[in-house]
């Protein structure tokens, strides 16, 4: 058999597979979270977030309401030179991004059933 044809049977059943992957994973959330950050964000954005009272003043301040705040965290970045990951119960993790061109910084307490913003820092 000629490498010509050898190619062309090899992409024929890639294209074949790519069609039968693309059928079986559509409609699906799926997704590759393979790093830190992005297991870190994904694992604080599926629970309940809850503030507190000083989180709570700050937030409608700046008027900046849940859905906002579910944005930043995920599509901010996880500073784990400054979150403390050694606790078992509840781990406090650091998360930064920008929100109408001022710097946001987010110290969010991950627990097992419910994430909590401990603290929110907006500067310009």
């Amino acid at each position: 058999m000629k490498f010509i044809q050898r190619l062309g049977y090899y992409l024929g059943g890639f294209a074949i597979g790519l069609i039968i992957l693309m059928f079986f994973l559509n409609g699906k959330e799926a997704s590759c979270d393979y790093g830190p950050n992005a297991r870190t964000v994904k694992n604080i954005n599926t629970k309940k977030l809850n503030y507190t009272d000083e989180v709570k003043t700050a937030l409608l301040s700046e008027a900046i309401d849940s859905v906002i705040i579910r944005q930043l965290i995920k599509y901010g970045d996880v500073n784990f030179s400054e979150s403390d990951t050694k606790p078992e119960t509840c781990k406090i993790y650091q998360i930064e991004n920008t929100y109408k061109e001022k710097e946001v910084i987010m110290k969010i307490e991950n627990c097992e059933l419910v994430a909590k913003i401990i603290d929110f820092e907006i500067s310009n």
